[in-house]
């Protein structure tokens, strides 16, 4: 018998086996579920392996990172998720190559996909408002109190259409109650915009509590693409 580690093959169907798991679990369609896979620190190669194993979405956390790898696979019809914090100042350089921006956390962010004198007709990008599931002001995401006033705030750009909310579990608790937050968080926001029904929650160790409470957007790197590099 081989000890060798399982190929990427390998862990991308392990992990779709999963998720198809996780549906049925929960009395869903695993169709309804999008895969995004995070390569974070990984090469243009892998993401290239990875389309060819039938990948379509891709998460990137660093802008310099994703905007590079994205220049690279422009031959590949990949939707480039930008999943990580996100400075106003480079939002717009994002727009050109990114097609969701889920890590909508701060009014400066959204403000700046906005029309202005430089670009009076910028194009449409999806976007996700990031809820902060913590009581830690300094994590990345809106209060919960607050995510009526950022979706109102980035309706009024025109520029951004909203696809629903984004959120990291907690470390301090059990992913599932954090997650079922979540989803009466996404509720309050589809009265206020119908059409904003996603919700990209779960990561590699908590995946399957996230497609129970609605999941639909599924944000997967390390069970998939393997540990992060070692730096030569």
């Amino acid at each position: 018998m081989s000890d060798a580690p399982p190929s990427l093959q390998d862990r991308l169907a392990r992990v779709r086996d999963g998720i198809a798991d996780a549906a049925r679990a929960a009395g869903r369609d695993p169709g309804e579920l999008t895969l995004v896979v995070v390569t974070k620190y990984h090469p243009a190669s892998l993401v290239r392996e990875l389309a060819a194993l039938g990948v379509t979405d891709v998460g990137e956390n660093r802008h310099q990172e994703a905007q590079a790898k994205a220049a690279e696979l422009a031959d590949l019809d990949l939707t480039w998720h930008f999943v990580g914090q996100l400075q106003s100042k480079k939002a717009r350089q994002v727009r050109r190559y990114a097609h969701v921006v889920q890590s909508l956390d701060r009014g400066s962010v959204v403000d700046a996909f906005a029309p202005n004198e430089s670009e009076p007709e910028p194009p449409v990008i999806d976007g996700f408002v990031q809820v902060n599931l913590t009581d830690d002001p300094g994590r990345g995401g809106v209060a919960p109190d607050d995510v009526e006033a950022m979706v109102e705030r980035i309706v009024g750009t025109g520029t951004i259409a909203l696809r629903g909310v984004m959120a990291v579990a907690p470390l301090d608790e059990e992913p599932r109650p954090a997650f079922a937050r979540l989803r009466s968080i996404s509720e309050r926001v589809q009265r206020l915009v119908p059409t904003a029904t996603d919700i990209s929650a779960g990561m590699s160790g908590d995946f399957p509590d996230a497609v129970l409470e609605g999941a639909t957007h599924l944000r997967i790197g390390t069970a998939i693409t393997g540990n992060r590099p070692v730096s030569p």
